[in-house]
């Protein structure tokens, strides 16, 4: 919270004071929040409702109400938010890649909600093209198509295991209170309910595409496991 929330907020407080007339913020999908009625995919006009149980997912949300706040009360500071789905890389290594490095793929029973994967270098480029072009607006940042859990597990030739949700976030809580793991109950959701970006906006308005699939993002991030360098 005081990297992400309040960082934000010292950050536009010296871009007013500056007088700077651009500003880029690297916000997430996960703004959008883990719900079952979200839009499938989720447009940039879509609403940004966060998770108040999944601290990452609501810092976005404050992060972005702050932000909208800032362009009603200066207009003259123009904004680029870029919102990413899942970023990965040959050197991404965080919660969610730890949950391809088990020796199964974990799922949801009746449910088998994707991910949408974005290449780092991607990310990358659009920041520097939103920087040169001094671009304004909100764009979804995903690489085209989405990957579900069972797909990840064919693609890595490793069994999909769904659990009920209910005793997962049971056995979730208990371990975590013993300290025997980084996930908790509330993100539990995370797998439910990911939220599907829509590429749409970014290639027809910021005039971007990105350079790999999903899938392919996501091959390539295995591929840069196995010999330890980029595609």
């Amino acid at each position: 919270y005081s990297v992400d929330v309040l960082g934000t907020r010292n950050v536009l407080e010296a871009c007013m004071a500056a007088g700077v007339r651009h500003l880029v913020v690297t916000s997430s999908g996960a703004a959008y929040g883990y719900y079952a009625d979200n839009p499938q995919p989720l447009r940039e006009d879509d609403a940004i409702r966060g998770n108040p149980e999944f601290a990452y997912s609501d810092h976005k949300r404050q992060i972005e109400a702050m932000l909208a706040e800032a362009r009603r009360a200066h207009p003259e500071l123009k904004q680029l938010i870029l919102r990413p789905g899942t970023v990965i890389g040959p050197a991404t290594r965080n919660q969610i890649t730890d949950l391809f490095d088990k020796r199964f793929v974990l799922g949801l029973w009746a449910c088998d909600s994707p991910f949408v994967f974005i290449w780092d270098e991607d990310v990358a480029a659009c920041i520097i093209k939103g920087v040169l072009d001094e671009a304004e607006g909100v764009y979804n940042l995903a690489g085209d198509g989405a990957l579900s859990p069972r797909e990840i597990a064919a693609i890595m030739g490793k069994p999909y295991v769904p659990l009920p949700v209910a005793p997962l976030r049971a056995v979730l809580w208990l371990l975590r209170a013993i300290g025997a793991t980084q996930y908790g109950p509330e993100q539990v959701n995370f797998l439910r309910y990911r939220p599907v970006l829509d590429n749409n906006r970014l290639k027809s308005e910021f005039a971007y595409t990105p350079r790999y699939t999903s899938r392919e993002a996501f091959e390539h991030f295995l591929e840069a496991r196995r010999t330890g360098s980029r595609p």
